[in-house]
């Protein structure tokens, strides 16, 4: 039996740790260069579930399995950015500081023969209210930089989550137990 070359198409160290977590290596990773930007009037799920189409349709490698998501963070219908600057990661903050917010993660996973799978996670995600001086020093991490939402749940903001309902992984940016689905079902031997 041949064993199908797997493209990770994404940018972020976090999905490809998470594959390695359950013993899955890509045989590449390629960013998929498209426009991330919301529609104007485009609600959290039909964006990330967008996003993820597209990367995928983005790194088209024929005969090979290719894995793309994307995540977003969003309060009520609004998307929160991937912050790029401290102002946009000091509104990120201020609006998730106290309150309930949804993490959505889309995946999804075309397979050699051209079928394709997709799955969506959604995970509740509740921060506690922040004070200013706890806000200027998470800020001064920089872990923000480029994450949805302003935030990595893995990094140094895990000491502000008080609820999270949902998966973990697919937070950080990947949820494993709907991706090892997807591969399974498509015939990919997950350890």
């Amino acid at each position: 039996m041949t064993r199908h070359v797997l493209i990770l198409a994404s940018s972020s160290p976090r999905r490809l740790a998470l594959l390695g977590q359950i013993g899955i290596v890509p045989d590449d990773v390629r960013p998929p260069d498209i426009d991330e930007t919301p529609a104007k009037t485009e609600l959290p799920r039909p964006y990330a579930r967008r996003m993820a189409r597209a990367k995928a349709e983005a790194v088209p490698v024929p005969g090979s399995f290719v894995l793309a998501a994307d995540t977003v963070v969003a309060v009520g219908r609004r998307i929160l950015p991937k912050a790029e600057t401290i102002e946009e990661a000091r509104a990120c903050i201020d609006l998730l500081s106290g309150r309930r917010h949804r993490v959505l993660t889309a995946v999804v996973l075309t397979a050699p023969d051209g079928r394709r799978a997709e799955r969506l996670s959604e995970s509740v995600v509740a921060f506690a209210r922040l004070t200013e001086a706890q806000k200027i020093a998470w800020l001064a991490l920089n872990e923000w930089e480029g994450k949805a939402g302003g935030y990595a749940i893995n990094g140094a903001a895990a000491g502000f989550v008080r609820f999270l309902s949902g998966s973990f992984s697919g937070v950080v940016g990947l949820p494993l137990f709907e991706t090892a689905q997807m591969l399974r079902g498509f015939g990919w031997a997950v350890p």
